[in-house]
């Protein structure tokens, strides 16, 4: 698959994957200083990259496990979505959860992306829904 991307910055960084089977590339930073984030503190980190998803495909920007282990940083949103219609400029909102100061530096790998393709719902407004053995079985309903 190819996909189209943007250098909004000379000095982006672009996505490449480490291994032959890696699923994510790393995104970087594209800073022209360092940002601190303190304990608790969140912040949209600028990648200088833009990209033209395909339709039917979405990029998720997901958090690496190193910096969530060693800093207590992730991805403040869980898991970010860019639709395949979004031609802006890719930003990380990295929250820090430790009670350290965390400072992000230019070209510093501060995220995941994963390309995934996606299905397009249709809802249909019935009376009733199929019968299942878990039912209405909720949040650790299922086990113990």
């Amino acid at each position: 698959m190819n996909i189209r991307i943007k250098k909004i910055h000379e000095s982006a960084v672009i996505p490449e994957y480490a291994t032959e089977h890696a699923a994510g590339m790393d995104l970087s930073a594209c800073l022209d200083a360092p940002m601190t984030l303190g304990p608790g503190e969140r912040a949209i980190v600028p990648t200088g990259l833009a990209l033209a998803v395909p339709a039917g495909y979405e990029a998720q920007v997901r958090g690496r496990s190193g910096m969530a282990i060693k800093h207590g940083v992730l991805p403040a949103n869980g898991v970010g979505t860019i639709d395949a219609d979004y031609r802006g400029e890719l930003g990380v909102i990295l929250l820090n959860t430790s009670n350290e100061p965390f400072v992000v530096e230019h070209g510093m790998r501060v995220a995941q992306l994963v390309i995934a393709r996606h299905e397009t719902a249709e809802w249909s407004v019935v009376g009733e829904l199929d019968k299942t053995a878990r039912g209405a079985g909720g949040f650790g309903s299922t086990g113990a």
